[in-house]
């Protein structure tokens, strides 16, 4: 029986490449300023076609060289810090206000968020979620060794809602992290698989998959109902 439902955040309760487009505008908007090279606006799809279109982790590089902007490693410090203390322009999606609000009336529910401390918690305020959930943990509070896929946050999370691992199940996205510690514990997990999705990593081993999968929230509803 289940008495308790755990969320993921990115790309499970909302699209995460909302946030993605909402952190590029701030960078465009703080280069635009600071350099006076170009508009906001051009910068901005400048930074979102090398998101689109090449290697992720260079896209800041890559964006200065084309707007012919110099930079070293402190100035990719610098935008990295501004990109993940921005202020987010993200809404919650009608599909997830509809679970979370149906959901609550019936189980404690919980949060686990991987990520940098300040923008996940950025997030979740933009999100206006707080209040669906009985426990919230940042992984990052933790330290980073205690990220996804380590077990520690889904322990210490099933102590906050006072329930035992078969009692509870873990709802996220991301194969190649997320279902390996609910796994282990003997949770019951859910994959959702929404179509903006950044993360499409299936898992090559049993012990990475998801327990059932989904393409909407409202889903989690009749899966419940069979647990």
């Amino acid at each position: 029986m289940i008495k308790t439902v755990i969320f993921d955040l990115d790309d499970t309760l909302y699209d995460e490449i909302e946030y993605c487009r909402s952190g590029f505008r701030a960078i465009a908007n703080y280069l635009a300023e600071k350099t006076l090279k170009a508009s906001p606006e051009h910068v901005f799809s400048v930074l979102w076609e090398q998101f689109n279109t090449s290697d992720r982790t260079k896209v800041f590089n890559n964006a200065l060289n084309e707007l012919s902007i110099d930079y070293d490693k402190d100035f990719i410090i610098t935008l990295v810090n501004v990109y993940r203390s921005h202020i987010p322009e993200i809404v919650l999606p009608d599909d997830s206000r509809q679970i979370l609000e149906l959901l609550t009336s019936k189980y404690p529910l919980g949060l686990i968020t991987d990520g940098f401390l300040p923008a996940q918690q950025l997030k979740v305020q933009a999100l206006g979620i707080e209040n669906y959930f009985q426990a919230i943990i940042y992984t990052e509070q933790l330290g980073r060794q205690h990220w996804k896929p380590d077990t520690l946050a889904f322990e210490k999370i099933l102590e906050r809602l006072n329930t035992s691992p078969k009692n509870a199940v873990y709802v996220a996205d991301n194969e190649k992290k997320d279902f390996i510690a609910p796994n282990k514990l003997k949770m019951h997990s859910i994959k959702l698989t929404r179509f903006a999705k950044i993360h499409k990593n299936i898992a090559d081993t049993p012990t990475a998959k998801a327990e059932y999968e989904i393409e909407k929230l409202s889903q989690i509803s009749e899966i419940l109902v069979k647990l």
